[in-house]
């Protein structure tokens, strides 16, 4: 299937801003971009750096007046969603190097905090069936509600809440396949079905030596997500990174099946 994603950004700034920006889908065996521009305006075609495990690109802008920035894409997505029931678990010790941080605990999922409820909760399951039972525990139990949560809400908030958006659903989900000894990583991502329309924000769990995309709240199939970047949360992968005050007057995101 193909996507059409249409981005607009626009900020106001104070004084001078070094910005690093992400939104552009990433090219990778399992979505093919076709088409994409990206005008960051009079900033300039900036210079890139590495992404967070080769996945997209980031690039650094330097700010000097209100920021405006326009993406479209087509992005064509050849992707088979696996049965997670059948996926098996890989034992620590053969986990690759590249791999291993996404077991770890990192800033907003505190994963060894939780090994004990989900050995309680979920212990009769491992692999892809503990990943299902996870994702649907989380479905069922948390409320998505904008304006729930913030830029420093963590796992624990979230689980003692119950409710958040798709940011914290993700969290929860990656705090709790840690704890369960299966790496899991955040991805930023375009989804056609994603509701307020906006960026959104999945899990991916490494299982039978490969990623496979898990939506936590249910919106997004992992058939018409488009990634953007991965990285162990949040913190890793916003999609804009500014150091120095910027302040939003319009921001919109459009992600439409062709």
């Amino acid at each position: 299937m193909e996507l059409d994603i249409a981005v607009r950004l626009d900020y106001a700034i104070e004084g001078p801003v070094d910005l690093l920006l992400q939104i552009e889908a990433a090219a990778l065996d399992d979505q093919r971009v076709l088409q994409a521009d990206l005008n960051t305006g009079w900033a300039g075609p900036g210079w890139e750096i590495a992404a967070e495990s080769a996945v997209g690109r980031r690039l650094w802008l330097r700010l000097e007046n209100d920021f405006q920035c326009r993406y479209t894409a087509r992005i064509a997505i050849d992707r088979i969603a696996p049965d997670l029931k059948k996926l098996s678990q890989v034992q620590p010790r053969n986990v690759p190097g590249e791999v291993v941080r996404y077991l770890m605990p990192s800033r907003f999922c505190p994963s060894d905090a939780f090994q004990t409820f989900v050995d309680a909760e979920f212990g009769e399951t491992q692999g892809g069936a503990r990943i299902l039972a996870l994702r649907d525990w989380i479905e069922a139990r948390f409320a998505y509600v904008p304006g729930a949560s913030g830029p420093q809400t963590t796992t624990f908030e979230t689980f003692v809440q119950r409710q958040g958006v798709c940011r914290d659903f993700a969290h929860v989900l990656i705090t709790m396949a840690r704890a369960s000894t299966i790496p899991a990583r955040f991805a930023s991502v375009y989804a056609p079905d994603v509701t307020p329309p906006d960026f959104h924000a999945v899990a991916e769990v490494y299982l039978d030596d490969a990623w496979h995309l898990v939506d936590p709240t249910g919106m997004a199939d992992p058939t018409t997500i488009a990634r953007i970047g991965v990285g162990a949360d949040a913190a890793d992968v916003a999609f804009m990174s500014s150091f120095g005050a910027m302040r939003l007057q319009q921001q919109s995101v459009s992600v439409i099946r062709v």
